[in-house]
Parts: structure tokens; C-alpha cells; sequence
């Protein structure tokens, strides 16, 4: 056996799976809600504790063992909660995990609470995505219609008919270039002095 398969340097590096955005997003916010759910359990025994304990006036915390964890979301539920999760796009999934957060240790809620909570958020966020979009698609409506307004009327002026500019020589021009210009704007009209 050779010293390179001891330290393994002949092997590649562990690359990162590539997956989906998507199922990435699914699998963090599924993971904060199982870490809230432990939690709220593991404050819910200690109130229980503290309970018994100004209750008897003694201490059995120690004799006892808790399981593992002893509540779990159905799988109807969870099934629910991931199609919800689906939904949250990849740059909205920090900020679903700080509000879920905050809304945890604002109404520091029972087990059995975690997971609606968990859902008032997705909806949450999800209400706040769609809003969003329709508002991204009325901007590109707008957009849309002010370029095609704007090239319709950039057409237009391009378009413009000048009735003193001709290519076309006439005898009248050669005429009117032998006498002074007359310095006029054309829309006023053109009033004469009485002599």
C-alpha cells in the first residue's frame, strides 16, 4: 500500500452537487422548520419543568429522559408545507427564514403551532412574490407601449412634410433669390405698415 492512497492526493476533489435552485430552497426552509419545531419543544418541556417544579416545590428534571423528538408534522402537512416552499424563489429564502424567526421568538408558540406559523410566512411571501410580478409585468407593459409611442412619433417627425424645402427647381426660387430673405416666423401672420 502506498503512502499516496493513505492521504488520498491522487483522489479529486468532492465537487458540489449541482441541483436545483429550487429544491435547494425546498430543502433549507424545510430544515429551519424542523430546527423551530426541536426548539419549541425543547422550551415547551422547560415550561413544563418550571411548572412542576413551582407546583411540588421539587426538582425531577433529572430523572427524567425525553424522546428524541416526539412530535412530527404529518406527512399531508409536510407534503403541503414543500409544494408551499416550491414557490419561494431562491432570493426570497433568507428572508422567509429571518421573519419565520422572528415570529418564533415574538409569539414563542407551542409544538403543535411551529408549522402553521411556517405557513402564514410561505403565504406571506408568496402573496408578496406575485404582487411583484404583476407589478414587473406592468412596468414592461408601460415600457412597451411608451417605445412603441415613442418610435411611432420619431417616425412621424422623421416623416415631415416641409412645404418651403423642394429639390424640384423652380422659376419662383430663382426669383425669390435675387431678393433679401424677409426675417419672419412663419406661423405669425404678416402684417404690413400703412405708409
Amino acid at each position: 500500500m502506498s503512502l499516496a492512497s493513505w492521504f488520498r492526493w491522487n483522489e479529486p476533489p468532492n465537487r458540489i452537487s449541482q441541483r436545483n435552485p429550487t429544491e435547494m430552497v425546498v430543502e433549507t426552509l424545510m430544515m429551519e422548520l424542523n430546527w423551530q419545531t426541536k426548539q419549541a419543544e425543547k422550551q415547551q418541556r422547560e415550561r413544563e419543568n418550571e411548572y412542576r417544579k413551582i407546583k411540588t416545590g421539587v426538582d425531577y428534571g433529572w430523572l427524567v429522559s425525553y424522546p428524541k423528538q416526539s412530535y412530527d408534522i404529518s406527512p399531508g402537512e409536510r407534503l403541503q408545507l414543500e409544494d408551499m416552499c416550491t414557490k419561494i424563489h431562491p432570493s426570497y429564502c433568507g428572508p422567509v427564514i429571518l421573519r419565520f424567526r422572528q415570529l418564533i421568538a415574538e409569539y414563542e408558540p407551542e409544538v403543535q403551532e411551529v408549522s402553521r406559523l411556517f405557513r402564514s410566512v410561505l403565504q406571506e411571501a408568496a402573496e408578496k412574490i406575485k404582487e411583484e410580478e404583476e407589478a414587473k409585468k406592468l412596468a414592461r407593459q408601460w415600457n412597451t407601449k411608451n417605445k412603441t409611442s415613442l418610435s411611432l412619433t420619431t417616425f412621424k417627425s422623421r416623416s415631415r412634410i416641409s412645404p418651403f424645402i423642394s429639390d424640384i427647381k423652380t422659376i419662383s426660387e430663382d426669383v425669390e433669390r435675387g431678393t433679401q430673405p424677409t426675417r419672419r416666423v412663419w406661423s405669425m401672420p404678416e402684417f404690413q405698415n400703412a405708409k
